[in-house]
């Protein structure tokens, strides 16, 4: 009897467990395994869950969460490309670190710079750059959330520093991002301006000078002879001409350092204004014997330029060569 029981039990009880798997256990293990596939971005072969109706509507969400995954994994890939983009193009080098100053990003110019090669992201600073400028920086803005400006040198480059600090939604801060910009030329071209001044200064003292002396002269000695007075004023003359070429250079400097130099473009055909130039210098070059060679082909496309502004230029170039040649 009990041996007739047990076999009635045993096959109701493995045929209930059967239902339970297909009906309950099965679908939950399908529904764990689409959930760990997403998880891991891969693309499971089917949302379809065999199972409760429960099991099926998770199944079909998990395919909506999946869809709207991809979407955003495309348009974030969109949005690091156009990032990428912009800053491959920027002329400064870029440099984003976290707070433990690992890498985050860097653009071509920042490589180019410091002569590096692709930097992994994650990449501690240290381990690729060593410059206590720049540590000195990147500490100050991650650390206090200043807006630090600085100067280092690299190789024979001058470069301008600009740390500020990155933040969180939450007003946190993250680490630092740091812009560099090569001056180099704009220090050679302020030293140059300090020159030139320094210079014009220096000459400005000889011209009044004499003027001032022979002023003098003329007050202390008022029956100063006809010839006499004739000589110094001659002299005079020469010597405000002088003055007045100095004041014209620092008038030309001062309106090419203008942000706004208001300059009148227009095509210029270079023979024919090449040609006009010589034309008005020959009598001047003469007197040293001085030729101009213009070597410009005759079918040579017009530019875009102020012809004035352009003219001063190169008048200014022959002036000197003009003034500081020896006769030949």
């Amino acid at each position: 009897m009990i041996w007739l029981l047990l076999c009635a039990i045993v096959p109701a009880a493995i045929a209930l467990a059967l239902i339970a798997w297909h009906k309950w256990i099965a679908p939950w293990r399908q529904v764990e395994e689409l959930a760990t596939e997403i998880g891991r971005g891969e693309q499971p072969r089917t949302f379809l869950v065999h199972g409760g109706a429960q099991a099926q509507r998770i199944g079909l969400r998990l395919e909506k969460i999946f869809q709207d995954l991809k979407q955003l994994d495309k348009q974030i890939a969109k949005r690091e490309s156009g990032m990428q983009t912009i800053f491959s193009s920027m002329h400064d080098a870029l440099l984003v670190v976290d707070s433990n100053r690992r890498v985050i990003l860097t653009n071509d110019m920042f490589r180019k710079l410091f002569t590096l090669p692709e930097i992994s992201a994650g990449t501690p600073l240290l381990e690729i750059l060593r410059n206590p400028a720049l540590d000195q920086a990147i500490a100050n803005a991650s650390g206090r959330g200043e807006s630090i400006r600085s100067e280092l040198t690299v190789d024979a480059s001058q470069i301008e520093i600009h740390a500020v600090a990155t933040r969180n939604d939450a007003g946190e801060i993250t680490g630092a991002l740091v812009l560099f910009h090569d001056i180099t030329e704009l220090k050679k071209m302020d030293q140059i301006r300090r020159d030139f001044v320094a210079n014009v200064s220096h000459e400005l003292r000889t011209p009044l000078s004499i003027l001032r002396g022979y002023i003098e002269t003329l007050l202390d000695n008022p029956k100063t002879s006809r010839d006499e007075f004739s000589r110094i004023l001659g002299v005079m003359e020469r010597h405000s001409k002088r003055l007045d070429l100095l004041a014209q250079d620092l008038l030309t400097l001062a309106h090419l350092e203008s942000a706004n130099p208001n300059l009148q473009l227009g095509n210029v055909d270079l023979p024919s204004f090449f040609e006009e130039m010589v034309r008005d210098w020959e009598k001047k070059l003469a007197t040293k014997q001085l030729n101009v060679i213009v070597d410009v082909p005759p079918n040579a496309p017009m530019i875009r330029a102020d012809q004035q502004r352009l003219q001063e230029a190169l008048y200014n170039l022959l002036d000197n060569a003009v003034k500081y040649s020896r006769e030949h």
